[in-house]
């Protein structure tokens, strides 16, 4: 399964499509020129307990490392994995 990834500058969000659906969507917004908001992450059942939000989250955390960003989460699983693993990605939490 490939993670796709759409930003238009003010929002994105990084997903999987599976036969032109999307099964799984982590969403983020900008709260200015250096910092994102996780505030949605949704899994389709088919997907769940795979792995797959820890997946999406991973590749977020490549996305603002490469592109200097901080992150903030009002998204309550985004919450819980930065808190779990808080020292993996203290360079990119604000």
């Amino acid at each position: 399964m490939e993670i796709q990834h759409s930003d238009n500058g003010k929002e994105g969000s990084f997903y999987i499509e599976i036969d032109g659906q999307r099964k799984a969507e982590m969403t983020y917004s900008y709260k200015d020129a250096n910092t994102i908001d996780i505030d949605h992450t949704e899994i389709a059942k088919s997907l769940q307990g795979k792995g797959i939000g820890y997946e999406l989250i991973d590749e977020a955390v490549r996305f603002m490392r490469n592109k200097n960003l901080k992150a903030i989460t009002s998204c309550s699983y985004a919450k819980a994995i930065f808190e779990k693993r808080q020292a993996e990605y203290q360079d990119i939490i604000k």
